[in-house]
């Protein structure tokens, strides 16, 4: 019984020392680093005409200034807004896109964004959605 104790004893202490649970090193990035609150923004189905106006916000999770050098729509229908000021670790700021809605049917657009980060210098977000177009005007009856 004696002998059994001991194998069970030794058998649980061998997984027990195996079996925790090793945690990596946390990776620490030196300079800059750009974070976005999100990859894609949905408009859903808007109307034709309506606002098209979203917002990105870009936060510096870095150790170092972020500069945005640009920020640059896929097509004239997608116009960026993106300030050249520093962003200082830990702050944030918004980047505004404006997608033309007088254009009726579904959309997916993107806009390149082009910093000094050491994560990604390129990073690319992403609209989508659908125009719902005005109906028709009806002709009015003319009366003689």
């Amino acid at each position: 019984m004696k002998k059994a104790a001991l194998t069970l004893t030794m058998i649980l202490a061998v997984v027990a020392m195996f079996g925790q649970e090793v945690k990596p090193a946390p990776v620490v990035v030196d300079g800059p680093v750009l974070t976005v609150d999100k990859e894609t923004h949905d408009y859903g189905t808007v109307e034709q005409g309506a606002n098209g106006t979203c917002e990105f916000t870009v936060t510096n999770t870095g150790n170092a200034p972020l500069i945005l050098n640009r920020c640059k729509g896929s097509c004239g229908c997608t116009v960026p807004e993106c300030s050249g000021e520093p962003i200082a670790p830990g702050a944030s700021t918004i980047i505004k896109v404006k997608y033309d809605t007088k254009r009726s049917g579904p959309f997916h657009k993107s806009v390149t964004i082009t910093s000094n980060a050491v994560n990604a210098p390129t990073k690319v977000v992403k609209i989508k959605g659908t125009v719902k177009a005005k109906p028709a005007a009806q002709p009015t009856p003319q009366t003689n």
